[in-house]
């Protein structure tokens, strides 16, 4: 069994896609760089064509069972601070600390590693909008987000608007029982899209990736409606014929370990 690095408190982790990604994370030295909260998040999960998205994907899709998904994750990141550097650390970063993310991604394999690849993300930090992309080549706009997951149980609901264009993503919905959140079955359709733990970039012609790491997702099946696709139906036209399968609230984690960009 893996544990936690000593910054963080001891929690013993069981066999799968997290303690492998627990193993890579530590394998490179200095890692992770930053320590955030990913709190309420939902996760829609769409089948796509397959060969239309991977002309749109500068990495090898990885498919299940020859199916192609693209997943929408909505949550909110709180107190991103480096690992190291105490309160000053902490207080330099306070700007884009806290802040709305709708991530856009799709699932890739590269080098045998699996991972995710993000086709857009929008933030509600214009700051953090900025800085994305020049450091870690993540494919960030700017964008009015607002979510209410205050009471999953009776209401998921949220709104993302693109401030250039317009074009807004809009639902609602609920949990579709009174079930404790769970980690996903082994080797589950669930636990292939939610747990990953890599992310492979690409921006100006420079591939980069990341790490990230954090206990197994504890979740629940969500019912949910979605009154507005137009954020991505009117950039990529394949997303017109996308058929949504599932999707997953997750209470989400206090700490997630989030690592620097590696080339």
């Amino acid at each position: 069994m893996s544990q936690f690095i000593t910054s963080q408190p001891a929690v013993q982790l069981t066999s799968g896609p997290s303690e492998e990604a627990h193993r890579r994370m530590l394998s490179r030295r200095g890692e992770p760089l930053f320590l955030a909260a990913w709190r309420r998040v939902l996760m829609l999960h769409f089948e796509v064509d397959a060969a239309a998205l991977q002309r749109d994907v500068p990495f090898q899709l990885d498919l299940y069972q020859g199916r192609a998904f693209v997943s929408l994750v909505a949550f909110s990141m709180e107190d991103m601070r480096p690992r190291f550097g105490g309160r000053l650390g902490a207080r330099l970063l306070r700007p884009i600390a806290t802040h709305h993310f709708l991530n856009v991604r799709t699932y890739v394999v590269h080098r045998t590693e699996p991972g995710i690849h993000f086709l857009a993300e929008w933030l509600s930090s214009r700051l953090a909008a900025m800085l994305g992309p020049v450091t870690f080549g993540l494919p960030y706009r700017y964008g009015h987000v607002a979510y209410d997951f205050s009471s999953p149980q009776s209401l998921l609901q949220g709104r993302v608007v693109n401030m250039r264009t317009h074009a807004a993503l809009a639902f609602h919905g609920k949990l579709t029982s009174s079930a404790q959140p769970q980690p996903c079955a082994a080797d589950s359709l669930t636990e292939w899209l939610m747990e990953r733990y890599t992310a492979f970039n690409s921006a100006g012609g420079i591939r980069r990736y990341f790490r990230v790491w954090h206990p197994p997702w504890p979740q629940c099946p969500a019912s949910v409606t979605l009154d507005d696709l137009t954020l991505f139906t009117a950039r990529w036209p394949w997303f017109k014929e996308a058929r949504l399968v599932g999707a997953n609230y997750s209470p989400g984690f206090d700490s997630v370990w989030m690592g620097r960009p590696h080339w």
